[in-house]
C-alpha cells in the first residue's frame, strides 16, 4: 500500500466515523432540546447536507442554543473535512491517473532480444552497441521512479523484480538472447540463480564488482563472468608505466608485423608543440597516424596542421619496433630516465588493482583515500591542497584519480591542475558523458568504466563482434561489413560517413594492412575498424 492510499484510508475511516458520531449528538440534542424526535436516518441526512454544503432542509430554525452550537461545529467540520479532502485524496487521483504508466511486461511478443537487469549509466554504451546492430533489449527495473523517468525519455523498461521468475518472465526470458545482470554481487548473483531456473539454454552475462566473487556467480550458473574494474586499473596503470618504459602499454596487435596503440603525448615531449605535419611521423619514424584526441575530441584523419599539445593522445599503426623508437618521442626527457613518484587517489578495487601494477613493475607510489586502511598512505580528501601537498605533490610526475564519483573526479582534476601545472593527470570516469568534462578540467588521459563495461559486456553477448580494444579511448572492432563489398573504400567514403579508419583486413587467414583508397573488401573479409565507440556503431549501422 502507498502513501496515498494509506492516507485515502486514514481520511475516509476519520469521515464516517466523524460522521456517526455527529448524527447520534443531533439526534440527540433534537430530541433533549428541541422536542423533535428523530430517526437515525433523518438525523445522517442532515449531516450528510451539512457535510456536503447542500443546505439544512426543512429542519432549520433551532431554538436552544446547545443545538446551534452543534450545528455550528458541524458547519466548520464539513468544511474541514472537505477541504483535506483535496489534497489528501483528489489531487493525489488526479496525479495519478495522468502519470505515466510504465509497463510491467513486454509487449508484442518481443524475442531474440537482450534483458538488462537493472538501469545503470553503465548500460549506456552496450545500449548502443545493441542499437547499432539492430538487436533488441529492455531494461527491468524494480524501482519505479527511475523505471517512469527512462520510460518519459524513450529507453525500452518494464517496472518488475528482475531476480524474481515472474519478473523475468514478463521480459519474456525464454525467448530473450541473452540477459545481463549488473546490479551488486549479491543481486547479481539472485538474478543468476533465477534465469537458470526458467531456461538453461539461455546466456546470461553478470558483471561483478569484486572479482574474488566471481566464483560464487559461476557456481550459480553464468555463461559468462565479466570483472571490468581491474581491467581499468591496469589500463589507467599501464599508461604510467609505458611512460617511463619501453612497454607500448595497451597495444593491440593485429598481425604478426603490425599493431595499433595509443600514445599519449606528455609534457616537455619532443612532439609537443609541433604540428603533425612538422612532427614527420610517416616520414622519419614510418608510422601512420589514423586518429588523435585533441581535448577529449577525437578527429580521424587529424589535420596536418593540428598541433600536438601535451595530452593529446594519438592513434597509431605500424610495426612494433617502429612504434616503440616513436614512443620515447612522446615522453618528456625526465620521463626518459627516471620513475618519478606517482600518487593514486582513491584506494578501492580499481585503485588497488592501479597499485599493485605499479609495485610489479616497481615504481614508487602513495595512495591517498578518505579512510585510514591498510595500503592507505596519505589519508584526507583529494580536492583538498593541502593534502596534496602532504603527499608529495610538488615532487610526483603522475597523479591517478580512481576516484569512484564523477564530480568529486572533476574537482580533484581542478585543484591538480591548479597546484601543477607539470603533473601528469590520469583519470578515471564512471560515466563515459564525464570523460569530456575531465579533460576540459585539465586532465591528459581518461577512461570510464561505462565504456570498459559496455564494450565487454557487448562482445560477451553479440556472437558477431569482436571487440579487441576493450581498455582503450578508442574502440578497435573486428567485424565483417557486407555493405561495402563491391565498393572501393574511396567510394564509400567510410571515414566521413562513420568516422572510422579501416586499419586491416583479415582474408583468408592473412592480415592486409596496405589499404588504399581503391582497395575493394570481399565477402568473407573480416574488417578491422578503429574510431571511438560512436563512429564505430555507425559503421555497423551504415555496412554492417
Amino acid at each position: 500500500m502507498n502513501t496515498w492510499q494509506r492516507r485515502s484510508v486514514w481520511y475516509t475511516g476519520v469521515l464516517v466515523l466523524s460522521m456517526v458520531v455527529f448524527t447520534l449528538l443531533y439526534q440527540y440534542g433534537m430530541g433533549a432540546y428541541e422536542r423533535t424526535a428523530l430517526t437515525f436516518l433523518e438525523a445522517f441526512q442532515f449531516v450528510v447536507e451539512t457535510f456536503t454544503t447542500t443546505g439544512y432542509g426543512a429542519q432549520a430554525g433551532w431554538e436552544s442554543s446547545a443545538m446551534l452550537v452543534l450545528v455550528v461545529v458541524m458547519d466548520i467540520a464539513g468544511t474541514v473535512m472537505i477541504f483535506l479532502a483535496l489534497p489528501v485524496v483528489a489531487f493525489p487521483a488526479f496525479e495519478e491517473a495522468l502519470s505515466t504508466t510504465v509497463p510491467t511486461a513486454v509487449e508484442n511478443g518481443l524475442d531474440d532480444h537482450v534483458i538488462v537487469a537493472t538501469y545503470t549509466s553503465r548500460v549506456e554504451t552496450l545500449i548502443a552497441e545493441l542499437d547499432s546492430r539492430d538487436v533488441s533489449w529492455v531494461i527491468v527495473e524494480p524501482d519505479r521512479d527511475t523505471a517512469t523517468d527512462l520510460y518519459e525519455e524513450g529507453y525500452d523498461v518494464i517496472h518488475t523484480d528482475p531476480d524474481s521468475v515472474d519478473g523475468l518472465d514478463a521480459a519474456n526470458f525464454a525467448d530473450a538472447r541473452a540477459l545481463v545482470a549488473d546490479v551488486s554481487d549479491q543481486v547479481d548473483a539472485s538474478i543468476v540463480l533465477t534465469a537458470k531456473e526458467l531456461d538453461e539454454s539461455v546466456r546470461v552475462v553478470s558483471v561483478v564488482e569484486e572479482p574474488d566473487r566471481a566464483r560464487y556467480h559461476e557456481l550459480a550458473g553464468a555463461d559468462a563472468v565479466l570483472s571490468p574494474r581491474p581491467l581499468l586499473g591496469e589500463s589507467l596503470a599501464r599508461k604510467v608505466t609505458a611512460s617511463v618504459s619501453t612497454d607500448l602499454g595497451g597495444m593491440v596487435e593485429l598481425g604478426e608485423d603490425f599493431d595499433i596503440v595509443e600514445l599519449p603525448v606528455h609534457r616537455g615531449a619532443d612532439l609537443a608543440g609541433r604540428t603533425l605535419a612538422e612532427s614527420g611521423l610517416r616520414e622519419r619514424a614510418g608510422v601512420n597516424v589514423i586518429g588523435a584526441w585533441f581535448d577529449g575530441e577525437f578527429e580521424s584523419p587529424p589535420a596536418p596542421d593540428s598541433v600536438i599539445e601535451p595530452g593529446t593522445v594519438l592513434l597509431l599503426t605500424g610495426e612494433e619496433e617502429q612504434l616503440e623508437r616513436l614512443a620515447d618521442r612522446t615522453r618528456s626527457e625526465v620521463r626518459r630516465h627516471a620513475s618519478g613518484e606517482t600518487i593514486v587517489v582513491g584506494h578501492g578495487e580499481v585503485g588497488r588493482t592501479i597499485t599493485e601494477v605499479l609495485e610489479a613493475v616497481d615504481l614508487p607510489y602513495t595512495v591517498v583515500d578518505r579512510n585510514d586502511e591498510p595500503g592507505v598512505d596519505v589519508v584526507g580528501d583529494a580536492t583538498d591542497p593541502d593534502v596534496l601537498d602532504r603527499a608529495g605533490l610538488a615532487s610526483a610526475r603522475s597523479v591517478i584519480l580512481a576516484i569512484p564519483d564523477d564530480t568529486a573526479a572533476e574537482f580533484a582534476t581542478l585543484v591538480v591542475r591548479d597546484e601543477s601545472d607539470a603533473v601528469e593527470i590520469i583519470a578515471r570516469a564512471e560515466e563515459a558523458e564525464s570523460v569530456q568534462k575531465m579533460y576540459r578540467a585539465g586532465a591528459d588521459y581518461v577512461l570510464s568504466l561505462g565504456t570498459v563495461t559496455g564494450r565487454m559486456v557487448a562482445s560477451a553477448v553479440l556472437e558477431d563482434e569482436d571487440v579487441i580494444s576493450l581498455d582503450t579511448q578508442v574502440e578497435v572492432l573486428r567485424t565483417r561489413a557486407p555493405g561495402l563489398v563491391g565498393y572501393s573504400l574511396g567510394d564509400a567514403d567510410v571515414r566521413q560517413r562513420t568516422g572510422v579508419t579501416v586499419v586491416a583486413v583479415e582474408r583468408n587467414g592473412t592480415v592486409l594492412t596496405d589499404l588504399g583508397p581503391d582497395f575493394r573488401p570481399q565477402t568473407d573479409d573480416e574488417l578491422v575498424v578503429a574510431g571511438p565507440d560512436e563512429a564505430t556503431n555507425r559503421f555497423t549501422e551504415v555496412f554492417g
